[in-house]
């Protein structure tokens, strides 16, 4: 007769597995456009405070980070203090902190999607229950069925921009159409882990949102634009009872001494960084022109990433990427998203996205 075995909870049983970017094997000769990280390395500064830190890590770093949350808090700006931010072992952890925070069993998250696959694993880790609403057919969050999906049990609401995979951004007149419909005591995460590659002038203003209604809370990142993705460190901004709340749901010691170093000789290092994002944003241009210029027709590309909705052919075309020499991120049976690279890895895709649209086999 077998022994009883630990239950697993049902909601964590059927978790949906969060699909990393596919890594380039040892010793191949392949670009990695997988998982949307920045192409440059950490800026020599970064560098030097990283090393200067190691020295120190027989030793617990600060559990509360406070250098961290005042250079963050300075960052933001918009009279943001230390006492509104709350950090974490990067944004997805930060994200599941700030719902554990809020969400009791079997509340609803109203979400996007398609849209950050995270989603969907963080809300039943916290005990709630995914109300998903499909993106526009441009790729566009469609913030008015967001807003008819909330209902009394709604505790969460959560705003990608720009959305990740698809790459447009909320706009600041839908936002504020959208705020106007959700109730005060519906939390609203807007997500803005790729701020900073926006140029659209109409993009939602994070920080204004958050000054102007209580039930906002802002969700970044360090491992995009200023290029620590193998650190770990998100941030979240939040009203100081929400904040203090997220606190006490975060692990402890969270952010480890080097990423806390890191972090903020980034935020110190803000012009040369700035630099590196908008080379980056270039490529982006440069790249989306390129495709374009085949017949692509594609969602507005905000982020530092650009999306293919291929349908049932999309393993078969990041198959025949990978053959190539580009690794590309598929999401079977929906689409392919393509990081923002260096140039000739850019210049790889637009070759092999040629071969996609005539039809041809690659390799």
């Amino acid at each position: 007769m077998s022994s009883p075995r630990v239950p697993v909870r049902p909601a964590i049983d059927a978790l949906p597995a969060y699909v990393p970017g596919a890594r380039v094997p040892a010793g191949a000769a392949a670009f990695k456009l997988t998982s949307n990280e920045n192409p440059y390395p950490p800026l020599p500064s970064v560098l030097m405070a990283i090393s200067d830190a190691a020295a120190d890590v027989n030793r617990y770093p600060d559990m509360f980070a406070l250098d961290l949350l005042d250079a963050v808090a300075e960052h933001v700006g918009g009279g943001v203090t230390a006492e509104n931010v709350v950090v974490g072992n990067g944004s997805v952890a930060v994200l599941q902190h700030v719902l554990a925070a809020v969400v009791s069993e079997g509340d609803e998250v109203v979400m996007p999607w398609r849209s950050f696959e995270a989603y969907p694993i963080v809300v039943p880790v916290v005990g709630g229950v995914s109300v998903q609403v499909p993106v526009t057919a441009t790729g566009r969050l469609d913030l008015p069925a967001m807003a008819a999906a909330i209902t009394p049990r709604t505790r969460a609401v959560l705003v990608c921009s720009p959305n990740n995979p698809t790459g447009p951004v909320v706009r600041q007149a839908e936002f504020d159409a959208f705020m106007a419909q959700v109730p005060s005591d519906v939390l609203v995460v807007l997500d803005e882990a790729y701020v900073e590659f926006v140029r659209d002038p109409e993009v939602a203003d994070g920080p204004a949102a958050y000054a102007a209604h209580a039930n906002v809370v802002l969700v970044r990142t360090f491992s995009k634009a200023y290029g620590l993705a193998g650190l770990r460190v998100g941030y979240a901004v939040a009203r100081p009872r929400l904040a203090r709340a997220i606190r006490s749901a975060s692990t402890p010691f969270g952010v480890n001494h080097l990423a806390q170093h890191a972090a903020v000789a980034s935020l110190n290092a803000q012009d040369e960084l700035l630099e590196r994002v908008e080379a980056v944003v270039s490529e982006r241009t440069r790249m989306v022109e390129a495709l374009r210029d085949q017949g692509w027709e594609l969602p507005d590309a905000q982020g530092n990433f650009v999306w293919f909705e291929f349908g049932e052919r999309t393993v078969e075309y990041a198959a025949e990427a990978t053959s190539a020499g580009v690794l590309v991120r598929p999401f079977a049976g929906e689409g392919i998203r393509v990081s923002v690279g260096e140039p000739v890895a850019n210049d790889l895709l637009v070759a092999v996205a040629a071969r996609w649209r005539e039809g041809l086999p690659l390799g």
